[in-house]
């Protein structure tokens, strides 16, 4: 009896899927958690978030601006999202907060719109606060510039 190509390559993933399930079984899984998810624990108190005025520096082009202020009590709902208020284009006059970027007011098909994508909408999906904590991994990211800078004194 002859399979097809499909039912082939549908065993051929089951097995794999198998073999790394029974390998994932036997190592064992580094987590950030200090107790099992089974446990119950007091959580740590939330720390304040940083609250200034002074623009954090990116990383990269791309990078998401962080929040240089406490948003404890926004509202982020379908019907209302506080931090328009502020950073919409017609209030930034009045609040004198930076203009959300002009990419918020283009939809997925390129189209520029009046108001605020509704995919841009929810600003703390991309957009967080920031706190004066550890980090609670190793982190030995290079921004490019500093990696510009270190090709440069090495030749």
């Amino acid at each position: 009896m002859r399979m097809s190509r499909t039912t082939l390559q549908i065993t051929a993933l089951a097995c794999v899927l198998a073999t790394g399930v029974a390998v994932a079984q036997q190592s064992t899984i580094s987590t950030l958690r200090p107790t099992p998810p089974t446990e119950d624990e007091t959580p740590p108190p939330m720390r304040p978030a940083i609250d200034t005025d002074i623009r954090e520096v990116r990383n990269y082009p791309e990078q998401p601006p962080v929040i240089p202020h406490d948003i404890e009590g926004y509202e982020l709902s379908a019907n209302f999202n506080k931090c328009l208020s502020c950073h919409e284009r017609a209030a930034t006059g009045q609040s004198q907060a930076p203009m959300v970027s002009v990419t918020h007011y283009i939809d997925r098909h390129q189209q520029v719109l009046a108001q605020v994508s509704p995919r841009r909408y929810f600003c703390t999906q991309c957009h967080v606060s920031q706190t004066e904590d550890a980090p609670l991994v190793a982190n030995t990211f290079i921004d490019i510039d500093t990696l510009i800078g270190m090709s440069q004194e090495s030749e």
